[in-house]
C-alpha cells in the first residue's frame, strides 16, 4: 500500500503538467539505455584462416562494469576473439564498436589509446626492469611521454607515485623494488594487470590469467579481479572453471567458433547441451 501511495503522489503532480511527462519519460528511457549499453561489442564477427573458420558470425557484447567469461573447449576461438577485439587480428566480416564507436578498423594502439588493454597468455613484461620501473613505464606512456625517455622515469614523482599505486591496488607494493625476473608466475600476471591498468582502460581482455598457477596464486588472482569489479568492465578468457564461476556476471560458451549461449553463471550451469559439450559432471 505504501508504495501504491508513493506511485499515485508522484503521478498526480506530472498529470498537472501534461508538457512535462513526455520529456521526464524520455529522460528516464535515456538512463535506462545507458545503464545497459555495452561498452564493447561485436556482430556478426568472422574470421577465417584458408578453409578453417576460427570466428563464425559471433555476436558478444561487455558492460560497464561486469566480468564477463568466454569459455570452450580447445579450438574453440576464444583467443582468436579476443584478438580481433583488440585489433591484432582484423576480421574479415563483421562490426566492432566501442563506446558506441565503430571501431572495425581502428589498429591496436588507437584501440588502446580509446581505451581497450589486454593481457596475454604468455606476460609480457620486462624482467631484466624492476616491478616499479615496469609500471612506470606504463604510466609515463599514459601520460603522453617519450617513450624513448623511459630511463628518466625515476625523476618524475608524479609518475612514481601513480606506480605505487597501482602496485598496492595489485598487492605487489612490497615487490616493488625486486626485479620482475625474481616474480612468481602468479605475481607476474598481478604485475601485468598494474600494467594494463596504467593505462586507465575502460574494457580489460585477459586470456587466461589463470594459466599455469597454482592454487594459492590462482586464488590471490581470483580475489583481485574480484576487486576491480565494478571499476572496468572485463572480458576474460579462461578455463578455470572455479575462477569463471566465482568472478563472472556473465558466461560466453564458443564452440567450434560459434557462439552456443550467453547467460548468467547459473543459467550456464544449468544448460544442458552446454553441461554436455563442455561442463561435464560439473555442478
Amino acid at each position: 500500500m505504501r508504495a501504491a501511495v508513493m506511485l499515485d503522489s508522484r503521478v498526480e503532480p506530472a498529470a498537472a503538467n501534461d508538457a512535462a511527462a513526455p520529456a521526464v519519460c524520455q529522460g528516464k528511457a535515456s538512463l535506462a539505455a545507458a545503464a545497459i549499453a555495452p561498452v564493447l561489442g561485436a556482430r556478426d564477427l568472422v574470421k577465417r584462416y584458408s578453409g578453417l573458420v576460427v570466428t563464425n558470425n559471433v555476436d558478444i557484447d561487455l558492460r560497464a562494469g561486469e566480468i564477463h567469461a568466454l569459455v570452450g573447449p580447445n579450438g574453440a576461438g576464444k583467443s582468436s576473439l579476443l584478438a580481433q577485439l583488440s585489433g591484432e587480428v582484423r576480421a574479415d566480416a563483421g562490426r566492432i564498436d566501442f563506446q558506441g564507436r565503430d571501431i572495425t578498423r581502428l589498429p591496436p594502439y588507437r584501440r588502446a589509446q580509446l581505451g581497450i588493454a589486454r593481457t596475454f597468455q604468455i606476460t609480457s613484461i620486462f624482467l631484466e626492469m624492476t616491478v616499479l620501473e615496469n609500471v612506470s613505464v606504463a604510466v609515463q606512456v599514459r601520460q603522453g611521454h617519450s617513450f624513448r625517455f623511459w630511463k628518466k622515469v625515476g625523476r618524475d614523482a608524479s609518475v612514481l607515485a601513480r606506480a605505487r599505486e597501482l602496485l598496492e591496488r595489485v598487492g605487489l607494493s612490497d615487490h616493488a623494488g625486486r626485479l620482475a625476473s625474481e616474480l612468481s608466475h602468479g605475481q607476474h600476471r598481478q604485475l601485468e594487470i598494474a600494467i594494463a591498468l596504467a593505462g586507465e582502460p575502460k574494457a580489460l581482455l585477459l586470456d587466461e590469467p589463470m594459466a599455469g598457477m597454482g592454487l594459492e596464486d590462482s586464488a590471490r588472482l581470483t580475489r583481485l579481479l574480484q576487486s576491480l569489479k565494478g571499476s572496468v568492465a572485463m572480458l576474460f578468457v579462461e578455463h578455470d572453471m572455479d575462477a569463471v564461476f566465482a568472478l563472472a556476471d556473465r558466461i560466453t560458451v564458443l564452440v567450434y567458433g560459434q557462439r552456443v549461449v550467453t547467460g548468467t553463471p547459473a543459467e550456464i550451469r544449468s544448460n544442458a547441451e552446454v553441461r554436455r559439450a563442455y561442463l561435464g559432471d560439473l555442478s
